[in-house]
């Protein structure tokens, strides 16, 4: 199957200010919300979203970047968690705030769960919610998001590929099949 476009940089854009737009108005305005993106591309979906907020409320919106590698099930449990190696940088407290996580693809839940225990190691928030860009179902642990941008129900030998500007140099979402060399490696890797 030959690579198919889900979701354009216009379509991508709108599901981004439908997100920030449900977020402003769940969370009755924007104080007392940290967002925090995923790495990698979680972080500038998140900066977008706040960007958002922000134009829409007139009050910025702490941005922060969690990094979630040594909260992950596929890292040895001799794994030090040292602070040198992470590269989580949450700008201001995240206790008795209400963080909004923010990943590109929700899949397995796997990496979500470790964002969440990554999370709670920095400090109580009020609450925690999770926006994503896309969700293409397949979970394995009861986790939801609170803000969806598209649903794409997909099977598990294709592949949703997310590219940002930031990261990418272009915006748009893309689904393909994948081969089988990369089908065993890339479903290990998402379902963490």
């Amino acid at each position: 199957m030959p690579e198919k476009v889900l979701l354009t940089s216009r379509e991508m854009g709108r599901a981004l200010a439908r997100i920030a737009h449900e977020i402003a108005e769940r969370n009755k305005g924007a104080t007392g919300i940290v967002l925090v993106g995923m790495r990698t591309r979680g972080v500038p979906l998140a900066r977008r979203i706040a960007d958002i907020i922000e134009g829409l409320k007139g009050t910025p919106i702490p941005v922060g970047t969690l990094d979630i590698g040594l909260y992950r099930d596929d890292i040895s449990p001799s794994a030090s968690k040292s602070a040198d190696q992470s590269h989580t940088d949450i700008p201001t407290t995240i206790t008795d705030r209400r963080v909004v996580l923010v990943d590109d693809v929700l899949y397995t839940g796997r990496s979500i769960r470790a964002a969440m225990d990554a999370l709670m190691d920095l400090g109580r928030p009020r609450s925690i919610q999770l926006a994503v860009l896309i969700d293409r179902g397949h979970r394995e642990l009861p986790i939801r998001a609170d803000y969806v941008g598209k649903n794409l129900p997909s099977s598990r030998d294709e592949e949703i590929q997310v590219q940002l500007v930031e990261v990418d140099g272009v915006d748009g979402v893309t689904i393909a099949l994948r081969t089988a060399g990369e089908s065993l490696e890339k479903t290990r890797e998402e379902a963490l």
